[in-house]
């Protein structure tokens, strides 16, 4: 699983890697955490204010710090598409 934090490395963003990396390990996964700084690659996604949270290659949540239960909740929902498109 691959979980990206889409933004310039403000606060809002280290909180939110921290409630991913919180959120993966409760979850007991293998997840690699990659923050993404360039505007030109944060643009690829279709995100408007930042942080941005983004689980497989999924545009998840923007604009806000979700909780680490919204976290964790998107973690399982990214688990359950994976397991159907096997």
């Amino acid at each position: 699983m691959k979980i990206k934090i889409l933004g310039t490395g403000c606060a809002k963003c280290h909180q939110l890697e921290q409630t991913a990396r919180q959120a993966v390990k409760e979850l007991a996964i293998d997840a690699t955490i990659e923050e993404v700084k360039d505007m030109k690659k944060i643009m690829e996604y279709p995100i408007l204010t930042t942080p941005g949270l983004v689980v497989n290659e999924e545009l998840v949540c923007s604009g806000r710090i979700p909780t680490k239960s919204e976290v964790t909740q998107f973690i399982i929902n990214a688990l359950d598409k994976e397991e159907k498109q096997k």
